[in-house]
């Protein structure tokens, strides 16, 4: 059995190291305006290219090889380790009426993943947004499966007026899906760094991107573009060319999306800089094997003291319960985030775990 599994393990490393060397094409190195610009709001620092690539803020950052993190998901993920399978969360099924309808209350619906639906201030907007069956190269074709199936359609969502994308990865930036709500809804698309070009490419083309710091408005919210530790790239010729980030969202209320992220000083930088929220959304799964994972993912507990840092009334948890990314067990997040709210003595009302579908005023 053991043998197998190697096999098995050593044949999909092929597979992702030959898509990596042959997908895309060389990256563009071309100097971009991100090695000039200054942040937009005090406290924030600009990111920065070293070498034609970014870089995040901790200077002792340092990431497991591509090779390394590649063969340890193919052994250690839960689609190859009986003992971690897999099932789908129980579900909501999504009032659509009642949010198609909602013009003044703001809610959050986990669709699943990093994917929520905010409603502020009757603008309709989606972060990280995937529908995707499978998360990978090719539009799916090979990957990751979805093992929670997202609770609505995109058919069936409020008209979307705003998209925010925390970084390149494909299990965050999914190109069926971001192609077919360009179709439906042409909603503006607010990016990092080099996504837009990547989004051009793909005949979408109602995008801004922005640095660290750097903001914008859509439809009366500002949008501002806000570090976190983490990388990019979608093949291995690409890495680091995109840049990542969190994003704020300020209307009559205050909204943080953490994206995919490490732990580091950066939480409390912006909620000084922008706090305090009165919701924030941070992953807390795939944080596990901790040596490969800690510098770009964060733990559940690590997600609580980011909350904290960020000063936010409420805190939903992300990044988990959707695809077979990690070692740890699939239902353990919200347990171990649970229990470290009880270690703390902490009150669990503003400590969220919704079920995908599941709406929730804020």
């Amino acid at each position: 059995m053991t043998s197998g599994r190697t096999r098995r393990a050593l044949f999909a490393l092929v597979l992702i190291l030959a898509y990596a060397f042959a997908a895309g094409g060389m990256p563009s190195l071309a100097p971009s305006r991100a090695d000039a610009s200054g942040p937009a709001v005090s406290g924030l620092i600009a990111a920065h290219r070293v070498g034609g690539s970014f870089r995040n803020l901790d200077p002792g950052y340092k990431r497991a090889s591509f090779v390394e993190r590649a063969y340890s998901f193919i052994v250690g993920g839960t689609w190859f380790r009986p003992e971690n399978r897999v099932a789908p969360l129980p579900e909501v099924s999504p009032d659509t009426r009642a949010l198609r309808d909602n013009g003044h209350e703001p809610t959050v619906t986990w669709i699943g993943h990093s994917t929520l639906l905010v409603q502020l201030d009757g603008v309709n907007f989606l972060t990280d947004p995937t529908w995707a069956r499978r998360s990978g190269p090719f539009g799916g074709l090979i990957g990751v499966s979805r093992y929670t199936p997202p609770p609505v359609s995109l058919e069936d969502l409020p008209p979307i007026d705003l998209v925010l994308i925390s970084h390149d990865h494909y299990d965050h930036l999914d190109e069926p899906t971001v192609r077919e709500l360009a179709r439906l809804f042409n909603p503006r698309f607010v990016v990092p760094l080099g996504i837009k070009d990547w989004l051009a490419d793909r005949g979408i083309t109602n995008a801004e991107e922005l640095n660290w710091g750097e903001s914008t408005t859509v439809k009366g919210l500002t949008i501002v573009c806000t570090p976190a530790q983490h990388g990019s790239g979608r093949t291995l010729l690409d890495q680091g060319r995109r840049l990542w980030s969190s994003w704020v969202v300020i209307g009559s209320r205050r909204f943080y999306f953490g994206g995919d992220s490490g732990y580091y000083h950066h939480f409390k930088d912006i909620g000084e800089a922008l706090g305090p929220f009165d919701l924030a959304a941070l992953p807390i799964g795939s944080y596990t094997p901790r040596e490969h994972a800690s510098p770009v993912h964060m733990s559940p507990e690590e997600a609580l003291q980011a909350a904290i840092d960020l000063r936010a009334e409420r805190f939903v948890g992300i990044h988990w319960g959707t695809f077979g990314l990690a070692r740890e067990p699939y239902d353990e997040p919200p347990k171990r985030l649970a229990a470290e709210v009880e270690r703390r003595g902490l009150s669990p009302d503003g400590i969220w775990i919704l079920k995908p579908g599941q709406t929730a005023s804020w």
